[in-house]
């Protein structure tokens, strides 16, 4: 498998499977519940394209600077990432919705909902754990345009089948279940980058 196929796969994965728990997910489920489906959709593509170039800009630069400070910085990313979505995992209350709910009133028009849209994901995503794995994975890979794509593109799949199926996927899912899988694997991540960091 080439490298940009495996960043591809990697950044794709990992982002599905932090996503689908994640308040990003949660307010796309109520967003849809809001405005019609093509003006969420809309506006949710925006804010992930945006997000998808600001992480891999910034993997990027990272991989400018000497591999062992880079291992040392991807294993901090990873490392912030598992202990957000651990921390999300564990926790008993589950206030996401609640605040999306009241994020996402208003009127019901085309240009709002996707405006609303956009500047309800664009916010939730700053400093959320995709975003810190799709910076890690661009400097680990050295593969901007195939992490920032398969971000990109598990993102938006991710917001498709909030909006596509609704509630009843939410019902299917264990949210909690996933983020600890996720905190554990980020974690996984985090411990690898710093064996590098020190090895090298």
């Amino acid at each position: 498998m080439s490298s940009a196929l495996l960043a591809f796969v990697a950044a794709f994965a990992l982002v599905v499977a932090v996503e689908l728990p994640d308040k990003t997910f949660v307010a796309t489920l109520v967003l849809s519940t809001r405005f019609r489906s093509r003006a969420v959709l809309t506006g949710v593509i925006a804010a992930f394209a945006a997000q998808a170039v600001i992480a891999v800009a910034f993997g990027s630069v990272l991989t400018l600077l000497p591999d062992r400070l880079v291992s040392t910085v991807v294993g901090v990313l990873f490392g912030a990432g598992s202990a957000m979505l651990l921390r999300q995992g564990f926790r008993t209350a589950d206030d996401g919705a609640h605040d999306a709910a009241r994020m996402a009133a208003a009127p019901a028009s085309f240009g709002r909902g996707a405006l609303s849209s956009f500047g309800v994901l664009f916010a939730a995503e700053w400093g959320d754990a995709s975003q810190l794995a799709t910076a890690g994975l661009a400097a680990r890979y050295a593969q901007p345009l195939a992490v920032g794509l398969g971000s990109f593109f598990a993102l938006v799949g991710v917001a498709a089948l909030a909006v596509l199926l609704g509630h009843k996927i939410r019902n299917r899912i264990h949210p909690r279940m996933l983020q600890r899988v996720a905190g554990f694997v980020f974690a996984g991540l985090s411990a690898f980058a710093f064996g590098s960091a020190l090895l090298g």
